[in-house]
């Protein structure tokens, strides 16, 4: 990932008529191993319906919803890395991680409906 309009964009839709409650998450720090040298160092997610409206963002993910998020056994590894917990009308939806500050690196998108 990279900055501008170099960012991570991962799309979904909700079909049938009911309302859902989702974990968004923006996973990077964590991801540091062989395999991935270069993560991201702060990843900022943000969530938008179809229209481009930012329906909810997060960077940190212990700031917004921190038990919720732990109760649903998603929670982040990493305080650095970013999730929401939304409840949302069917339709389609777009999250977008970017790095705080121009950031660059690897980053992995996760979208998760709850029951």
């Amino acid at each position: 990932m990279q900055t501008g309009d170099d960012v991570m964009i991962g799309g979904f839709i909700l079909g049938g008529s009911k309302s859902r409650t989702l974990i968004a998450r923006a996973i990077s720090p964590s991801l540091l191993g062989p395999n991935v040298n270069n993560p991201l160092p702060d990843p900022i997610l943000e969530l938008h319906n179809g229209s481009g409206t930012i329906v909810a963002s997060n960077d940190d993910w212990r700031s917004t919803h921190e038990q919720k998020i732990q109760d649903s056994g998603l929670a982040p590894q990493n305080d650095k890395e970013s999730a929401i917990l939304a409840t949302v009308a069917p339709g389609a939806y777009t999250a977008i991680v970017r790095g705080v500050q121009k950031g660059t690196g690897v980053a992995l998108v996760e979208v998760y409906q709850l029951k």
